[in-house]
């Protein structure tokens, strides 16, 4: 195998930036049916991380599938970033998966086939991490590559743990920093150091398990993965399913090292934009929010943390639970839960 073969050389937008825009999604999906069954437990309505599905009093099935383009150029980690960030929709809703199938797009004419045989690797091995089994999957012949999964996972019907379980009062914690999306852009321009680039592709490969696990025995109901459409995305759909608005302090919000630098010098994804337009309606900023804070609150996370919505008086001691593991999670208390407002977010 060619082992200088480049996979960000086959993309313009890779991970989770790739995705369409949540605007045209909400769009579309209005007028489509949703079905009903008393065992459906969360459908479409909620825009949750995943469908939840009540096989018997003790057991519902957590179903959800993610794949993308490229997000790195070695296709082993470009593995193991697609599978966690799969997984990480059964962990948001306090899940353990379960089972999983490779989902390949892959042009077997202009890549050679070994570059696929890593990226499987990469997949098997978070999967394998996470305690689940690979069973299969399916492959298309198809160019620029994507990977992902189709997981299944599952929960007691009285544990779930979902996007509208937001309780005014609560406080928002956030268990990974933000800015993969401006590392990833801002090393494909020279903005970005190798090492802050590094720490990036290494958070985006670390699983949410431990943080849902934490969170899970500080009895939180409320609680959604970051991703494509950055934190500001997740947050307001988090608050419309649970009928509440958000506070969120940006200058609380943490960031990876050298993300605020590459905004700061202007190098910021068109997508960055796409959810600023989703979330522009639904969210208030004073005068005296710093610009560059405000577009990283948009920017398209791959595999990112989880937003949890937690009872006031456990919230200091969940994030010393989280940053206290080995290694530690840098969680932060980020914001508190509103009573429903004309605004959804309120940004200071």
């Amino acid at each position: 195998m060619d082992k200088h073969f480049d996979l960000l050389s086959t993309i313009e937008y890779g991970g989770c930036s790739a995705k369409l825009p949540a605007a045209l999604l909400s769009e579309l999906l209005r007028d489509l049916p949703v079905p009903k069954d008393p065992d459906l437990l969360v459908d479409v309505n909620t825009h949750d991380d995943a469908g939840v599905y009540r096989i018997n009093p003790e057991t519902a099935l957590i179903f959800t599938t993610d794949f993308f383009p490229p997000i790195c150029s070695d296709p082993f980690e470009f593995g193991q970033i697609a599978a966690c960030n799969a997984l990480a929709d059964v962990y948001a809703m306090g899940g353990s998966p379960l089972l999983a199938l490779n989902l390949v797009m892959f042009s077997r004419d202009r890549i050679p086939m070994e570059v696929l045989g890593e990226i499987l690797e990469g997949g098997q091995d978070k999967v394998t991490e996470a305690g689940a089994l690979l069973v299969g999957g399916h492959t298309i012949d198809d160019h620029p590559p994507k990977y992902g999964l189709a997981v299944i996972g599952t929960a007691h019907p009285d544990k779930l743990i979902t996007n509208a379980g937001a309780r005014p009062g609560d406080r928002l914690v956030l268990t990974k920093p933000i800015g993969t999306g401006a590392l990833v852009s801002g090393h494909r321009n020279g903005l970005t150091g190798e090492v802050d680039h590094r720490r990036a592709l290494e958070q985006m490969k670390t699983l949410n398990r431990e943080a849902a696990e934490t969170a899970a025995r500080y009895g939180v109901r409320g609680m959604t993965d970051i991703t494509g459409f950055g934190l500001a995305g997740h947050a307001l759909r988090m608050a419309q399913a649970s009928k509440v608005s958000f506070l969120i302090r940006t200058t609380e919000i943490p960031l990876l090292p050298g993300a605020y630098h590459v905004f700061e010098k202007g190098s910021i994804p068109g997508v960055t934009f796409r959810n600023l337009e989703f979330t522009g309606d639904h969210s208030h900023y004073p005068r005296g929010v710093d610009y560059t804070l405000k577009m990283l609150a948009h920017d398209a996370q791959t595999s990112g943390g989880l937003l949890v919505s937690v009872d006031a008086d456990l919230a200091l001691s969940l994030v010393r639970d989280l940053t206290s593991q080995d290694p530690p999670l840098e969680a932060s208390i980020i914001g508190e839960v509103l009573p429903e407002s004309p605004r959804r977010l309120y940004f200071e």
